[in-house]
């Protein structure tokens, strides 16, 4: 297991299964409806790229592994690891904190006229809500995302179950669950989708007028 997640990592870094590398497969395998693993193999070294091409590509995967990793490897030295550690709770994590106070507190709470509260830890796991508003007694969430976090592939995949996780939500506390999308500006954070704070009113008023 170890091994594969180093292979897989670098193959990552160096984009070695992207399309332009080994084909569009979705789309030939598609094509090709193979109804055994035979077929697509004799389909796959016949109309998109030889057998040997891959090959080429494992060779190339290898040498950056075996050279380049490794070389990157040997120049870690513990004091290196050691600034990181520090670096990553210490300054990662308030740096973290003063980007929510900056967004969240700074300025949502300011425009909104309302109090916003940082979400207990089972609504972040259970529903991926990092701070609530209350109105009176329905919630309403708030899920705070980098710029550009819908292009970010870890996030694409765990978007719809982040939706079904927000949909959980209301169904329990009554209020929608709202992106709010933080980008940095001249050294300050400033919400990249303003347009958001128009639909987070429209929804306090909505539960005020609920009995």
């Amino acid at each position: 297991m170890p091994k594969e997640w180093i292979i897989n990592q670098a193959n990552m870094r160096w984009g070695l299964n992207k399309k332009n590398k080994v084909g569009a497969v979705s789309e030939e395998i598609r094509k090709c409806a193979p109804r055994s693993l035979k077929e697509w193999e004799e389909y796959y070294y016949k109309n998109v790229y030889p057998k040997e091409h891959l090959k080429n590509l494992g060779r190339t995967l290898y040498i950056k592994i075996s050279e380049v990793c490794q070389a990157e490897i040997e120049s870690v030295t513990e004091k290196d690891c050691i600034d990181f550690v520090i670096n990553l709770v210490i300054s990662r994590t308030f740096d973290g904190y003063q980007s929510e106070i900056q967004t969240i507190y700074g300025q949502l709470q300011k425009v909104l006229g309302v109090k916003i509260e940082p979400a207990p830890d089972e609504w972040d796991r259970g529903y991926n809500v990092d701070f609530f508003i209350k109105v009176k007694n329905k919630y309403i969430g708030l899920q705070i995302k980098p710029a550009g976090y819908a292009y970010i592939p870890q996030i694409i995949n765990e978007f719809e179950f982040q939706k079904r996780t927000h949909q959980k939500f209301t169904e329990k506390f009554g209020g929608k669950v709202f992106y709010v999308i933080s980008i940095k500006e001249d050294k300050k954070k400033v919400i990249h989708n303003p347009e958001v704070i128009e639909e987070i009113k429209k929804e306090i008023k909505r539960l005020e007028k609920e009995q």
